[in-house]
Order: structure tokens, then C-alpha cells, then sequence
């Protein structure tokens, strides 16, 4: 589904990901972990054409990144962490059919999919408001309708958890669970380790630009020595354990 392929990105003199390499396959949930700087945020963003390559190629669902990113973005929902985007004087529904247009649905499509995501996460009760008085929770509720409007196959999530109190945290773990029972492809990173055991089929590890391990947690415990993901972290950026 998702194919990366010796991708580097520099900006100016710095290299934010060098060399890197590793697929996901159709309905597969994948949690990268890295350090700040490690190249996660900017691999999520090339993914999602948000970014170009420097050199190297991505493909999603057999489609370059590069070549045919309108095509690509049409199959993928993004959340980039506490970037909502949101405009403070439309309603959450008004932000959601913004989108929604923006993905070229129609009327009657975006007013269907808007209740049945409001109904999903909760959001029937301020649907109407408008976001400038909403919590981060709210927000990032609403944020996630809007990146799920268009009912894409990909979901790109970077950090979705960071900031969020144990409910809405909980609410997007169980989002991210229930995406695999209805075979999307989920890529997302974090810096939880226990938030990755439980969620991922498998894990990339990313220092310094550079993947470092690509597989299942089994793989990497028995790599390692050790099923302590914490340990194993640390003795891969080179921390003392």
C-alpha cells in the first residue's frame, strides 16, 4: 500500500531523512518512534505530499507521490498534531464541508458522512458551534472528521495523542483499532512506547534521519534480547539503558 523507497529530504545544509526505506502493507497499522528530529514528522509529510523528495521515490496504493499527488491525496487522512488548521469563526460542520468540497464530494455526501462522524467521535452536541471557544480535545475531534470526510484507505497520523487528556487519547487509540478491523492502512508516530505495543502489527525506528529497525515488535525483542521497547529504544539512539 505505502512503498518508500531510498527517500532523502534536505533543507538548505540539513538532511532531515537520509536514505530510507520500508513498505506498509494494505491494512497494517505502523507506529514510527524517534527522538524530536528524527525524521518522523517530515517522513509522515512526504508521505502525504506535503513534502517532495529530494531523491528517492514513494508510492501509495501504486501511485507517485511526486508524479500523481492529487490522486494520492485523495486516498489518504491526515493529522498532523496540534497543527488543526481550523477556522476559529465556522462552525465545526462548516470546517468538515469545507474539506469535504475540497475532496470534491458533493452536498448530500458531506452532510451524510459529517453526522455519521459526529455521531462516531461524540460531536453531535457542538457540531453547530463555532471552533473558536473549543477545548483541544474538541478540536482535535473535529479535526479528525474533517481528515476522515472523503473515507480515505491511508491514514497518516503524527503524534495524534500528544496533549490530549486520557478520554480523547483513549478515543484515538480506539479509532486507530478499529481502522484495522475495516482494513485501512495506518502509519503513525508517537512518543509512547506502550501507545506502539499495543496498537502496531509493526514498528519503524528513526534516528537522526536514518531507519534504524523495520518489523514487528517480536523481531525486534528477539533482535535485542530483551521485550522492554523503552530498553530497546534507548540502546538504538544510543541513550544509556
Amino acid at each position: 500500500m505505502i512503498e518508500v523507497h531510498r527517500v532523502t529530504k534536505t533543507f538548505k545544509d540539513v538532511t532531515a531523512v537520509q536514505d530510507v526505506s520500508f513498505e506498509v502493507g494494505r491494512g497494517e497499522v505502523v507506529g514510527m518512534l524517534g527522538e524530536n528530529g528524527a525524521g518522523k514528522t517530515t517522513t509522515l509529510r512526504l508521505i502525504a505530499t506535503v513534502l517532495r523528495p529530494t531523491s528517492g521515490s514513494i508510492r501509495v496504493d501504486g501511485l507517485d507521490v511526486t508524479e500523481q499527488p492529487r490522486l494520492v491525496r485523495r486516498k489518504i487522512g491526515i493529522l498532523f498534531g496540534g497543527e488543526t488548521g481550523l477556522y476559529d469563526r465556522l462552525t465545526a460542520r462548516e470546517n468538515i464541508a469545507y474539506f469535504g468540497k475540497l475532496y470534491g464530494l458533493d452536498g448530500g455526501e458531506i452532510r451524510r458522512r459529517t453526522e455519521e462522524l459526529a455521531e462516531r467521535f461524540g460531536m453531535t452536541a457542538y457540531l453547530d458551534r463555532r471552533v473558536g471557544g473549543f477545548s483541544k480535545g474538541m478540536r482535535q475531534k473535529t479535526v479528525l472528521a474533517r481528515s476522515l470526510i472523503h473515507n480515505p484507505e491511508v491514514v497518516l497520523f503524527d503524534e495524534p495523542t500528544s496533549g490530549l487528556d486520557i478520554t480523547s487519547a483513549n478515543v484515538i487509540r480506539g479509532l486507530i483499532r478499529e481502522f484495522r478491523e475495516e482494513g485501512r492502512t495506518v502509519v503513525f508516530s508517537s512518543h509512547i512506547s506502550g501507545e506502539v505495543e499495543r496498537l502496531c502489527d509493526r514498528v519503524l525506528i528513526l534516528h537522526q534521519g536514518r531507519l534504524q529497525f523495520a518489523g514487528t515488535l517480536e523481531e525486534l525483542y528477539r533482535s535485542r534480547g530483551t521485550a522492554d521497547l523503552d530498553a530497546v529504544f534507548m540502546q538504538m539512539v544510543g541513550g544509556a539503558v
